[in-house]
């Protein structure tokens, strides 16, 4: 049954376990073990024999209603959920990779998940090449005998641009290497990265799937086999486990993602429109635009636009900051996918550690600015975005 159900409910009831009590909201297991009957139980549990937990590190009842959840939606046959999203990027590329071997990634990435890839893989002795991920063709060349990985986000942050999917997985099965995406821009709702060939996809639950800025949460899903193989032991070994009050927290949060994400989408898309239309704004990027730079690659593997608008304003870092400083409703915050709308000028928050040369390679000026919508009013947003762009220089 649980199967056939669309997103919206599988988002409500799914993975759910109920103690003998029957309680209609999920339970939080807030223990750190586990007792057993006997001591031929617990040997039996910890040889694999019987199903059942054994330490909170290693998993619990509300964690796994969490992940069995996630899994529902992304089309995954297993995950485990992390205590952050940048826990959840760390253990799925490290997992799998040990000195010599090579990740290739896209260098339009968050600035902690640059710093993973570049700074602190190599010091393991793993080799890493960064290329425009626009192009295929980049992905071909930075291929080496030693390549496992390929890690990308799409679309990108903050500057949105989309990275063929298929393409990529194309490629790495081509050799042998796994391709993991970090899908938090898109939503698992409007982009389905196991359905396009990816291998694992990581999230940042922080964001959209808790929405409404209370906990920070990760997971990461992909088949059966390879967490098996490759994230189970170091996910048990090296404890970036998820605590079972925040996957309560996150169930609770992912039951409205589908009315909040349709509510953001819909007024990211107004104040695009908006934006665009402004003769203080240099450019627009919104992934539900046409002209936006990948939009033929945008038609072919999402379903929706985004909750995020990156736009860039001709007079710089002066006019960014007065812009956000003058919005009443957008507060100024480096979180997304919020319930509530926030605004955050990159150069000097998310991505302020990259050179000057990194942010110019990846179009992140003193002028631009990444906005996160919100479920407000749409109107009211499209006025509080009209009377601050009165108020920046022209």
């Amino acid at each position: 049954m649980s199967k056939s159900w669309r997103p919206a409910t599988q988002l409500v009831h799914g993975g759910t376990t109920r103690s003998q009590h029957g309680e209609t909201a999920e339970a939080i297991f807030l223990t750190q073990g586990f007792v057993y009957d006997t001591s031929a139980a617990a040997e039996a549990r910890f040889k694999g024999e019987t199903d059942g937990f054994i330490y909170a590190r290693y998993g619990s009842p509300t964690n796994d209603m969490f992940e069995k959840r996630m899994c529902m939606l992304e089309g995954a046959e297993d995950a485990r959920a992390t205590a952050s999203g940048m826990a959840a990027v760390s253990a799925a590329i490290l997992c799998q990779l040990k000195a010599g071997d090579h990740i290739v990634a896209a260098r339009a990435l968050f600035g902690s998940c640059r710093w993973v890839v570049e700074t602190l893989a190599p010091k393991y002795g793993i080799e890493c090449t960064l290329v425009d991920g626009r192009y295929l063709q980049n992905w071909e060349k930075a291929i080496r005998k030693n390549t496992k990985v390929f890690f990308l986000e799409s679309p990108t942050n903050p500057t949105l641009e989309v990275i063929d999917i298929a393409g990529v997985a194309t490629l790495a099965n081509q050799i042998g290497a796994k391709v993991v995406v970090d899908n938090v821009f898109a939503t698992p709702l409007f982009q389905k990265p196991l359905e396009l060939g990816a291998h694992v996809v990581v999230y940042s639950a922080t964001k959209h799937i808790d929405g409404q800025g209370r906990c920070l949460g990760g997971v990461v899903l992909s088949d059966k086999a390879w967490i098996d193989e490759h994230l189970h032991d170091y996910f048990r070994h090296t404890g970036p486990a998820m605590s079972p009050f925040n996957a309560w927290t996150l169930l609770k949060g992912i039951e409205t993602l589908p009315l909040r994400v349709k509510q953001q989408t819909e007024n990211a898309s107004r104040i695009a429109d908006l934006l665009a239309g402004e003769s203080k704004v240099a450019r627009v990027i919104y992934p539900g635009r046409k002209d936006h730079p990948q939009a033929d690659i945008i038609a072919r593997q999402m379903t929706g636009g985004s909750t995020l608008v990156c736009f860039e304003l001709k007079g710089g870092k002066e006019a960014a900051f007065a812009l956000q400083d003058a919005l009443e409703i957008v507060r100024i915050s480096n979180n997304l996918g919020d319930a509530k709308s926030l605004i955050t000028h990159p150069a000097t928050t998310t991505h302020k550690n990259l050179t000057d040369e990194a942010r110019a390679e990846l179009g992140i000026s003193a002028g631009t600015v990444r906005f996160s919508a919100g479920i407000e009013d749409g109107d009211d947003l499209l006025e509080d975005f009209a009377r601050a762009l009165a108020k920046v220089a022209g």
